[in-house]
This record gives structure tokens, C-alpha cells and sequence, in this order.
């Protein structure tokens, strides 16, 4: 056997590693650059490997596509997991998500929620792509809710989808304007949808005078809806 073949079709180990280089180069140009302006010979060429090592392990670049969105979504529900079987109040980690946006939002190179940019490439219900988009979705939905629902007896369905939509606007809009006034309304507005689930009063100093968002008392990082840097 040769030594190209030793390297890439040989241990398990190796052709893992070849498999996780061509990954974690596609994370880093299709977040950067948007999927459908990276093509097969750049990815090859970028992550040192051979086209053949290529369609050894993705059928398509759609493959691909859909592995690297399965890979952010793995590692966020890695990192939520954590947090909840940790000994930490529901409430603090939904502060926590939210104080990790917001340094997300703030940080170099930032370009908004590699969800949200997929499913903007890939409209079609019915593509793989967007469908695992969706599940995403639906699981980080279904996980915010119930933490709600640790909170406090009331219905929590309203406070989850709530939160999800202010977690969208903020990262669009930490993309597309400010991106300081994008994370303190995101923080104030998960103060006022625990205040409002858990029924207390409103902080009548923080609703009337203006100035920076609320302090966040527990700061979880790591909970990321980009790829992790090269």
C-alpha cells in the first residue's frame, strides 16, 4: 500500500482526522463567506487533502453543508447540556445564554447566526440544509421553554418563543447595526420576560431611566451559534 493510500484510506484514526480537518475548514469559510461562494476545490485545497478523501467522506457539498451545521448544533447542545446538569438556577442560565450572545455579538469577525445564514441560502423546505436548521430550532425552542418552565408555574410556551425571537433580532441586528445596542436590549429583554413569567413587579428604575442594560449576575460562556475560531 502507498503512502497516500496509508494516509487516507488507512486507520480509522486517520481518515478521521482528514474528515474533521475538512470540517472545521468549511466552519471557518462558510461562516465567513457564506456556503454557496466556497466551492469543492477551494475546501480541498484549504484543508490539504485529496478530492478523493473529499467524496470519501461527503456525498455532495450539500453533505458537507449539513455536517458543519450538525457540528455547531452539537456543540450547543454539548454546552446547554453542561450548564443544566450543573447546580445553577434555570434563571441564571438563561442569563448566562444571554451574556454569551452578547460577547458573540460583540466579537471580531462576527457575522451574524450561522442558523439563520444557512436557512437564508437554503429557502427550500424540503433541502436537508434547512431542515437541519429547523431541528435545531425546534430543539434550542423546546430547551429554552423548559427552562422557563423551571421558573415559574405559568405556561411557559410564550416566554420561550419570546426569547428565541429577541435571541434572532439581536444577532441580526448586532450584524447589521450596532452591535453595543443589539446586546443591552437583548439582556433587558430577558430581564423583562423573567420578571413578567415569574410574575414580579417591574424594576420601576430600570424601566424609566435609560443607560446600560442590567447586570448579569451569572456569565456562562462557550454558547455560540458561530463556528469556534480557527
Amino acid at each position: 500500500m502507498s503512502l497516500m493510500k496509508q494516509t487516507e484510506a488507512g486507520t480509522g484514526r486517520k481518515v478521521s482526522e482528514a474528515r474533521e480537518r475538512l470540517l472545521r475548514t468549511a466552519g471557518q469559510l462558510f461562516y465567513a463567506e457564506g456556503t454557496h461562494t466556497v466551492g469543492v476545490d477551494r475546501l480541498v485545497a484549504e484543508s490539504k487533502v485529496t478530492n478523493a478523501t473529499f467524496y470519501r467522506h461527503f456525498r455532495s457539498k450539500d453533505d458537507l453543508v449539513v455536517a458543519y451545521i450538525g457540528s455547531v448544533d452539537q456543540a450547543i447542545r454539548g454546552q446547554i447540556g453542561s450548564l443544566m446538569a450543573a447546580d445553577q438556577p434555570a434563571d441564571g442560565i438563561l442569563r448566562g445564554i444571554g451574556a454569551s450572545l452578547v460577547e458573540q455579538i460583540r466579537s471580531p469577525g462576527y457575522r451574524g447566526c450561522a442558523f439563520l445564514n444557512a436557512a437564508a441560502e437554503y429557502p427550500a423546505p424540503d433541502h436537508p440544509v434547512h431542515r437541519a436548521v429547523v431541528q435545531h430550532r425546534d430543539w434550542y425552542l423546546e430547551t429554552i421553554t423548559g427552562l422557563f418552565a423551571e421558573t415559574s408555574d405559568a405556561p411557559a410556551e410564550h416566554a420561550g418563543r419570546h426569547f428565541v425571537m429577541l435571541r434572532d433580532g439581536a444577532m441580526s441586528a448586532g450584524y447589521l447595526g450596532d452591535p453595543v445596542q443589539a446586546g443591552e436590549t437583548l439582556l433587558r429583554g430577558i430581564e423583562g420576560l423573567l420578571r413578567i413569567h415569574t410574575g414580579r413587579g417591574p424594576d420601576e428604575d430600570t424601566a424609566a431611566t435609560p443607560g446600560p442594560a442590567p447586570s448579569v449576575t451569572t456569565t456562562v460562556t462557550g454558547i455560540e451559534c458561530a463556528p469556534p475560531p480557527a
